[in-house]
Order: C-alpha cells, then sequence, then structure tokens
C-alpha cells in the first residue's frame, strides 16, 4: 500500500463542486466550517490554483497539510489568499517542513478531524490516539503542514 494519501477516483469534480460550494455565501457558512479555499499561485507555471482544504482551527490560526505538490507554492512569510467562511482574506503562511513539527500539527489534525486523517492513511490505536508509525510515514512520505495566519 503507498505510503502517500491517494487523490479519489473524481477528485477534480469533487473540488469543482466544493469550490462552488464554498463560494455561496448561506452554504458556506455550512459546509465551511471545516473547509477553506486556498488561492495559490504555481512558482514556475504562474498559473492560479483554487484548491479546497481542510483545516483545524488552532489558537486563532488554521492548520492544514497535505503531501501533494501545490503545497510546494507555499513560503514562509508569503501571504496567501483564502476563502473563509464566505469571505476573501488574506493570511500568512508559516511552512512546517520538520519531521516533530509535521508529526505534531497532523496528530492534531487527525485527532480534530477523522477525515483528514482517513484521507492520509493515519489510523488510531485503542485509546483513539493517532499512531505515531503513521504520523511518521506522512512525514516520510512529503507530508508538509502549514499554519495560516488570517488577517
Amino acid at each position: 500500500m503507498s505510503p502517500r494519501a491517494q487523490t479519489l477516483p473524481a477528485q477534480a469534480l469533487v473540488n469543482r463542486v466544493m469550490r462552488g460550494l464554498l463560494r455561496t455565501p448561506l452554504l458556506s457558512r455550512l459546509v465551511g466550517s471545516r473547509l477553506a479555499t486556498l488561492y495559490v499561485v504555481g512558482r514556475k507555471s504562474g498559473r492560479r490554483y483554487a484548491v479546497p482544504v481542510a483545516y483545524t482551527p488552532d489558537r486563532g490560526d488554521l492548520l492544514i497539510g497535505t503531501q501533494f505538490g501545490w503545497g510546494r507554492n507555499l513560503r514562509t512569510g508569503e501571504a496567501v489568499t483564502i476563502q473563509l467562511r464566505g469571505r476573501r482574506r488574506v493570511a500568512d503562511v508559516r511552512v512546517i517542513a520538520d519531521e516533530p513539527g509535521v508529526v505534531d500539527a497532523y496528530g492534531l489534525m487527525a485527532r480534530d478531524n477523522h477525515s483528514f486523517a482517513g484521507f492520509n492513511k493515519i489510523g488510531f490505536d485503542t485509546s483513539g490516539n493517532p499512531v505515531p508509525a503513521d504520523l511518521h510515514q506522512a512525514w516520510a512520505a512529503g507530508a508538509l503542514a502549514f499554519r495560516l495566519t488570517p488577517r
């Protein structure tokens, strides 16, 4: 089994639907309690991407994580545009790439959102805690975590 997170067979369609829901004022309040749209610009291509992401609120920030390539376009100290609860805002980015930081962030996100855990192949022990080996494997497979501070 691949250690990397996998996209759904119809991921492009799911993303398109989610972006539409997150742009709709009333619906964004319902689905946006755990989802935001991140507007990312490709470093080499200059292409603009709108990526729906699950987030975990943490001390006034949003914690997100990915093993996918779009994450390499985010840099610490740079701003990114997000659509959060129906409103576009700017957020400051802090990239978390070191093993202890990613393991801690992924553990927090997995506990908070079991769908995130399943998507990233993170299991739980009998006490309900994320399996440390799965958290380490996510980092080893290239996972990055990001702390977004909305302005």
